[in-house]
């Protein structure tokens, strides 16, 4: 007999050119200021995403193999501490790591789960898959930009909302407190945030894992150019661009950058745009901020939030917190 396949319902508040004018803001904006910049959410596409996903196994890497510990050790914890019959995932992408948070919130009393993704093709998968690994709980997927959506977010059910991988990392401080506190006012009196952070640790193991031996994460990084030249019709050469990666101390973040290894005249043709680069030239593509427990419970805080718990792995690599509204 053939496979039925389950009913996943998802809901897109992404219009057909969101993502077209919004790679076209941020590569107009990044490239014309001073210095240039690149966001780290246009990394992420069929390619990208192949090579974050051998980034996570890389020796290197930790971050992802250290939450994954915290989640089989935790997750029961974290779903009695929560309450919450509802997973919200922000930022879901396949949810594979999910899978032992809705186990821990299945055994008691989980009805419905919300993975939120701007892929609408990953969300459906991952959707249809969840859905027939949990026939009883109600999955909705929403395609959305955490960044600018969470006022659509769904609103029923008691909410555990999970921001996990440390990604709340690659926003900076006033992106983080204005995401945080518009977060926090769409939570109701027992809902709650699970939020994945990475934590300050020594600088060589930090940097380490943003500039692998193998140069995986160097190609990532240039995949961003990869990205433009398809989407926009530009000219960069990625291999003449050299894969940087630094710890900012005072800032407490890794940034990832791409060195202009000569003179370079790029044309970014569906915009118009020619754009210059001297020789040495470094623009950056990604920031990464690592946190301390104190600092990150302020920052809570201050966006409304009352701290549950804070849970980190045996080596004090990587955190989850529980806070609640």
């Amino acid at each position: 007999m053939p496979v039925t396949q389950p009913t996943v319902h998802v809901t897109n508040h992404l219009d057909h050119d969101y993502l077209r004018q919004a790679l076209e803001h941020d590569v107009r904006t990044g490239l014309t200021a001073s210095p240039k910049w690149l966001p780290s959410k246009w990394f992420y596409d069929a390619a990208g995403s192949d090579l974050f996903s051998q980034i996570t196994r890389l020796p290197e890497y930790y971050p992802t193999r250290r939450e994954l510990a915290i989640l089989r050790e935790r997750a029961g914890d974290i779903a009695r501490r929560s309450g919450a019959d509802t997973l919200v995932e922000l930022g879901s992408g396949t949810s594979e790591k999910t899978v032992l948070l809705l186990d821990a919130l299945a055994a008691s009393s989980l009805r419905a789960y919300m993975p939120v993704d701007v892929d609408a093709v990953t969300l459906g998968d991952a959707a249809r898959r969840l859905a027939a690994r949990y026939p009883g709980v109600t999955v909705q997927g929403v395609c959305a930009d955490f960044e600018r959506h969470l006022a659509l977010l769904p609103r029923t059910g008691r909410r555990m909302v999970a921001f996990l991988g440390g990604t709340i990392g690659n926003l900076g401080p006033a992106a983080r407190e204005v995401f945080l506190k518009e977060l926090r006012d769409t939570l109701r009196a027992g809902d709650s945030l699970l939020l994945g952070a990475d934590l300050v640790k020594d600088t060589g193991r930090l940097v380490a894992a943003y500039d692998d031996a193998a140069g995986v994460t160097a190609a990532f990084n240039r995949n961003v150019l990869h990205v433009i030249n398809r989407e926009l019709g530009a000219d960069f050469e990625p291999d003449a661009f050299a894969h940087v990666a630094l710890y900012d101390a005072p800032n407490d973040w890794i940034e990832m950058r791409l060195r202009a290894t000569r003179p370079m005249l790029v044309q970014v043709r569906d915009l118009a745009l020619p754009v210059r680069f001297a020789a040495g030239e470094e623009m950056r593509t990604e920031i990464s901020a690592k946190f301390r427990p104190a600092g990150l419970r302020a920052e809570l805080v201050a966006a409304g939030f009352t701290v549950d718990r804070l849970y980190t792995d045996p080596d004090g690599d990587f955190s989850l917190t529980l806070a609640k509204v």
